[in-house]
């Protein structure tokens, strides 16, 4: 198992710990609310994700064999699940980020319990997470 999976198993049984999804949705806006700042000259379209309701801003960079990842949201509970993002794939290896499922998605019931525009935001986040990594393996 490598870093990614076990992030995202260890997050599938936090997220077990709450009897209900309006104690999740707080738990990951509370997540969200502790994102480090984001640095405001980088809020550009470029670094913008697009197919996101809400504005979010991405940023990814390797330190080293590690693939870093920035993000913001203006909207609460996206920004909650940048963290959960964050949490599962900054500081991860590109390969270990290529090589992971996204089960986690439907092991947490986010496909119930998102709205489909959040739906998509986190779809369209993944999907980034996924086109860096492949750039960062081809650059290496």
């Amino acid at each position: 198992m490598n870093e990614v999976q076990r992030a995202q198993s260890e997050l599938i049984e936090e997220f077990g710990l709450f009897d209900d999804w309006m104690d999740r949705y707080q738990f990951i806006i509370d997540l969200g609310r502790r994102l480090p700042d984001f640095p405001e000259n980088e809020k550009t379209d470029a670094n913008k994700i697009r197919g996101c309701q809400s504005q979010v801003w991405f940023l990814a960079e390797m330190k080293g064999d590690r693939l870093h990842f920035q993000a913001i949201s203006d909207a609460a509970i996206v920004s909650g699940l940048i963290a959960v993002l964050l949490r599962i794939y900054s500081d991860r290896k590109p390969e270990d980020i290529l090589r992971s499922s996204v089960d986690f998605v439907v092991a947490l019931n986010f496909e119930q319990h998102l709205s489909p525009t959040r739906s998509n935001g986190l779809a369209a986040m993944l999907k980034a997470i996924q086109t860096y990594a492949a750039e960062a393996v081809r650059a290496a």
